[in-house]
């Protein structure tokens, strides 16, 4: 559940910054911790890392 708060919270903060600066740039402070989130979590897994990449887009069939 803390990930999904500081996620939000990251979210919210760049999305100000970006509408008061007027730079796209912080737009992308959020896709960058939610790729950053997901590569630790796939990364924790204990089998090696492109099994598990594999596997994860194996699911959709």
């Amino acid at each position: 559940m803390m990930p999904v708060i500081i996620l939000s919270l990251i979210t919210v903060i760049s999305v100000i910054f970006a509408l008061r600066r007027k730079k796209l740039i912080f737009m992308l402070v959020p896709l960058l911790g939610l790729f950053s989130f997901a590569l630790v979590k796939i990364i924790m897994v204990p089998m090696p890392f492109w099994d598990t990449v594999r596997f994860i887009f194996n699911l959709r069939s």
